[in-house]
């Protein structure tokens, strides 16, 4: 099967289309662009002069190429224009129906060594290839929007692809400066496959009203290091656009996680569909615009709330990593701090942890040397909890073991003054346990802070049905006055940033489980495709394949939910000892330091 692939042509002139003929264009390629609309291909023809003209000001490209460019692309309103292509890569709406009758008259038009490529994410390659006339030339190439940004394309291949076919549209990838990986024909396949659970998630837990949407979008950019809240991402890809993938990935797979959240419908009926339609999930200012306006659902500004506790002096208990990391953080704002351990010797090793990291941060030149001796003292190590006696906010920062945290809280009780706020930072307890174990639970909340404290920006603030408006107001406040920022949630498993990620890199390790994708595969996927700081097996090789099931299995308990049991490869693994960078070996090997 000789294939060249010098003339493309490229079906569907909307926004993927467009950027999708700009990369050939630029690579080199004659491209035939056609659409059923002269109104989509004038627009196309005027993005791809916009572009090119943005290029030539950045000097990315002289006047002269910008003129070969835009020569090579053509439009036309009839498929017979599509004749000479060796490739067409359609970018129709995703209706099998509007998808079949394209493939089905370019059977008449194409030679039959042609390859036809769909750009689908949502439908069975499978389906549309079994209606051509050759299905063994029918594949998937699916871009990611931006096309000429985002390096991901997955290449989608069927039972009755030919590899010709495939290592022709994977070579023609790479020569676009992409990173093409490798995938089956199963709805959603590897990126949106894993993007769009989390994405449901998001909604049913706004749907639930347990977050809002803003503390759930700040919450996954500030836990996660994602470049956007999934809640805005839905808005970006298109409400309606995201229901019909979640349709078709159910269809399949008949998980209750990819059963479209019931407000993806009513939005979608309702013709909130997102940015485009200037209402979603936010209010923009116009249909199309990115700027996101201030409507009925925007929660007021919460700083400088009435009714706080003052709060000048603060109890770390704890000293272990989180526990000195959060006991520097306190000091660094200027609060004093007495940092508890069990007995005087953990104690100074946890202050001296402290100097460390305020010491690397001097090396960097974030923190002067006059700054790191006045934070250093301002913690007082201390032997025991007594000391903890006068202090207006105690943090517990110990192993996440309920009993253990219970009994803390019980000496809290006894030890802390009336008035005082007992935070825990547990990030997979019920926080109520710790609170019925004194005698005062309206002062008890959680304060979740994420690893490493000094660095990372987001607290979760857990409100019990017990804790009372002083001391959440309190928790607001003190999160402002140390540079944080708190997104208010229920007591429940997980919260919400474990609450959407854990599900998520547990569907990655079914993947795996399932010889559907590899491990690079899927880790390149996820940052070239989803902009995630880290692929799903990087980070449970970071966190811990043993932490990472111990929340999985608290996730399970709480929601019992079959989707959310834990893969059992994760489960060997952990009963093999293989806990990730920690022990040398986890889903990949380490070397030992």
């Amino acid at each position: 099967m000789d294939i060249p692939l010098s003339t493309i042509a490229v079906v569907g002139l909307g926004t993927m289309g467009t950027g999708i003929a700009e990369i050939l264009t630029r690579a080199g390629r004659e491209v035939v662009g056609i659409d059923i609309s002269d109104a989509a291909t004038a627009q196309a023809v005027t993005a791809l002069e916009a572009s090119t003209a943005r290029a030539v000001e950045r000097g990315r490209l002289t006047e002269q190429e910008r003129r070969t460019v835009l020569a090579r692309f053509r439009t036309f309103t009839d498929l017979r224009a599509a004749a000479d292509a060796g490739l067409v890569i359609e970018v129709v709406p995703e209706s099998y129906e509007t998808k079949q009758q394209v493939f089905r008259a370019l059977d008449g038009i194409v030679s039959p060594s042609a390859v036809l490529a769909t750009g689908t994410n949502a439908l069975s390659v499978t389906r549309l290839a079994a209606d051509s006339a050759h299905p063994e030339r029918v594949l998937g190439l699916h871009f990611f929007n931006p096309a000429p940004a985002m390096k991901l394309v997955e290449v989608v291949r069927t039972v009755l692809t030919a590899p010709a076919a495939v290592e022709a549209v994977t070579a023609l990838a790479r020569e676009l400066g992409k990173e093409p990986v490798a995938v089956g024909d199963r709805p959603g396949f590897v990126a949106d496959g894993l993007l769009f659970g989390y994405l449901n998630q998001a909604a049913a837990m706004y749907e639930a009203k347990y977050a809002s949407r803003e503390d759930i979008d700040a919450a996954m950019r500030l836990g996660c290091g994602l470049p956007m809240g999934p809640l805005a991402l839905l808005d970006l890809i298109g409400v309606d656009t995201a229901r019909t993938v979640l349709e078709a990935m159910y269809a399949a797979s008949r998980d209750r996680l990819h059963a479209p959240a019931p407000v993806l419908r009513q939005l979608s009926e309702a013709g909130l569909t997102g940015r485009k339609s200037g209402r979603g999930f936010y209010t923009y200012e116009a249909p199309g615009s990115a700027t996101v306006v201030p409507d009925a659902l925007t929660p007021p500004d919460r700083t400088g709330t009435d009714g706080a506790r003052t709060v000048t002096s603060v109890g770390v208990a704890g000293s272990g990593t989180m526990a000195s990391g959060i006991a520097e953080v306190f000091a660094k704002a200027g609060y004093d701090v007495v940092l508890a351990a069990r007995g005087p010797e953990k104690a100074a090793a946890a202050k001296d942890r402290v100097a460390t990291s305020l010491q690397r941060s001097v090396d960097k030149g974030r923190l002067t040397a006059e700054a790191r001796a006045e934070a250093l003292a301002r913690i007082a190590p201390a032997g025991s909890l007594d000391a903890f006696a006068e202090v207006d906010f105690a943090v517990e920062a110990v192993v996440e073991d309920l009993e253990v945290k219970r009994q803390l809280f019980a000496t809290l009780d006894k030890v802390c003054r009336p008035g005082a706020v007992l935070a825990t930072t547990t990030s997979s307890l019920p926080v109520i346990a710790c609170a019925r174990a004194t005698s005062r639970p309206r002062d008890v909340v959680g304060m979740h802070f994420f690893n490493p404290a000094p660095a990372m920006k987001l607290v979760e603030v857990v409100r019990t049905v017990l804790t009372s408006d002083e001391a959440h107001a309190a928790v607001h406040e003190v999160s402002a006055a140390i540079r944080k920022h708190p997104v208010d949630c229920g007591d429940r498993a997980g919260f919400i940033v474990n609450a959407l990620l854990f599900p998520y890199l547990n569907n990655a390790v079914k993947m795996v489980q399932e010889h559907y994708a590899t491990l690079d595969d899927i880790d390149a996927a996820m940052k070239l495709g989803g902009g995630y700081p880290m692929g799903p097996f990087e980070l449970l090789d970071v966190v811990g394949l043993d932490v990472s099931l111990a929340i999985e299995r608290v996730l399970h308990r709480e929601f019992r939910d079959p989707g959310l049991a834990p893969a059992p490869l994760l489960e060997h693994l952990v009963a093999a000892g293989c806990l990730g960078r920690k022990t040398g070996r986890g889903f990949r090997e380490y070397a030992r330091r």
